[in-house]
């Protein structure tokens, strides 16, 4: 890397830096609305200058601030913790805008610290008691909790949101407030949040939370596994953004594989109903090789045996990526990583021609039925990165994809097909049915 190509992703990185510190500011947009709003599922509103609570699972380290409240910092928690987190409207909203901040967080659980204590018996090396004990009591008590929230929720669905490099806690969970608020409350939402924004190494900061990120994978994986079993979940829906996506794309690999080896599914065993990456910080490559391990592997057991030509049926289970060629952020990361591409700047022209052709088996009614690489054309500000939040259009689909389980290339979602399953966001806004 030369000396120039260096400092311009340094440039960048450090507007990306500021791009994440900006987030806890950030401003309430109009709900978002899709042609099928008005649908056959009744809509279960809560106004947007309400409070509101969600649920929040770490394993960042807790710390205190201001006023001896308790909050969460950057550095990393040998333990798993949940609990609610109070959001509320800003008392200096400006006039005609909503503005949000982080009220209270009330931690209402931890898992034992890891690794589990063990114990050599004379049939070989078993988990503690005390431990397994201190688990299956933190299980109860966080499936207890969001059974009470699917009791009142107007879906029986969870949203969850993992979000990206250098966002604290309040980002996090403002974000995860504001994707609740634009798919207007209907669903239980919990933020999984990592330890990002983490101060020193190098890039500002970056080799730490790129180290974080991967840290976070083991308990978020035990997480995920919780909520999708806790009783009357019906679908899981996960979401990430930027360095998120890795976190959330190697825990969709892990239990894919768990899955696969139970003869089943990530939909069938984990109710995933949708995996959405907003300008996914992770190679392209490595992206692939992640979600797709368990197709290109037949000599994968399926059950106590491989079959080579077995695949179970993926149900209602899909992938969504949005991606942006203009993505500034992602441009710096390119240059940081040595990628060749970003799976967050992926468009159809910028394919090079031996990716372009394994993409192109992804095409018809087969294989391409399980993804969607969504693109969006750019200009959401100088860095292009934080466009999940900020553009209505993306907003609006997510909506249509999510709320109203409607399917790339269904009239209620603004898109522009491509060649499948590359699509293109429309500008052009669809009228209200």
């Amino acid at each position: 890397m030369d000396f120039r190509r260096a400092m311009a992703g340094l440039f960048m990185l450090v507007c990306l830096v500021g791009c994440a510190l900006e987030r806890a500011s950030l401003t309430a947009l109009p709900a978002a609305t899709s042609p099928a709003s008005r649908g056959a599922q009744p809509v279960r509103k809560q106004q947007g200058s309400e409070a509101s609570k969600l649920l929040y699972i770490t394993d960042r380290a807790p710390t205190v601030v201001s006023g001896n409240r308790l909050s969460y910092g950057a550095k990393r928690a040998i333990y798993l913790s949940f609990g609610s987190v109070s959001i509320a409207p800003r008392r200096s909203s400006s006039a005609g805008k909503r503005e949000f901040r982080v009220d209270a967080i009330s931690e209402t659980g931890r898992f034992p610290a890891t690794p589990y204590g063990i114990v050599a018996t004379a049939n070989g090396l078993r988990r503690t008691p005390q431990a397994v004990a201190a688990h299956e009591q933190a299980v109860a008590s966080l499936q207890a909790d969001i059974a009470r929230r699917l009791a009142t929720a107007g879906r029986k669905e969870v949203v969850v949101f993992v979000h990206g490099y250098n966002n604290s806690f309040d980002d996090a969970a403002l974000a995860t407030d504001e994707i609740c608020r634009s798919l207007q409350n209907q669903f239980v939402c919990i933020v999984l949040t990592w330890p990002a924004g983490g101060v020193g190494g190098s890039f500002f900061g970056y080799s730490i939370d790129r180290e974080s990120s991967e840290f976070a994978v083991a308990d978020f994986k035990k997480a995920v596994r919780v909520i999708a079993a806790t009783k009357g979940v019906e679908r899981l829906h996960l979401l990430a953004h930027s360095r998120g996506t890795d976190v959330l794309a190697s825990v969709v690999q892990q239990l894919a594989i768990e899955a696969y080896v139970s003869r089943s599914s990530l939909w069938q065993r984990y109710k995933i109903a949708n995996a959405v990456f907003f300008a996914p910080d992770i190679d392209l490559d490595v992206a692939s090789s992640k979600l797709f391990a368990w197709v290109s592997d037949p000599d994968l057991a399926f059950g106590s045996k491989s079959t080579p030509n077995t695949l179970p049926a993926q149900g209602s289970m899909h992938l969504t990526v949005y991606s942006s060629p203009r993505d500034e952020a992602l441009k710096a990361s390119t240059l940081i990583s040595g990628s060749a591409l970003r799976l967050g700047q992926l468009a159809v022209g910028n394919l090079p021609r031996d990716r372009s052709e394994a993409a192109s088996r992804w095409a018809g009614s087969h294989m391409g039925g399980l993804v969607d690489f969504v693109e969006y054309p750019g200009g959401d500000g100088f860095i292009g990165h934080s466009y999940f939040l900020s553009d209505a259009t993306i907003r609006a689909d997510l909506v249509a994809l999510i709320r109203d389980r409607a399917k790339s290339g269904d009239p209620r979602r603004q898109l522009i097909e491509i060649r499948r399953p590359f699509w293109r966001t429309s500008n052009t806004p669809q009228a209200v049915r």
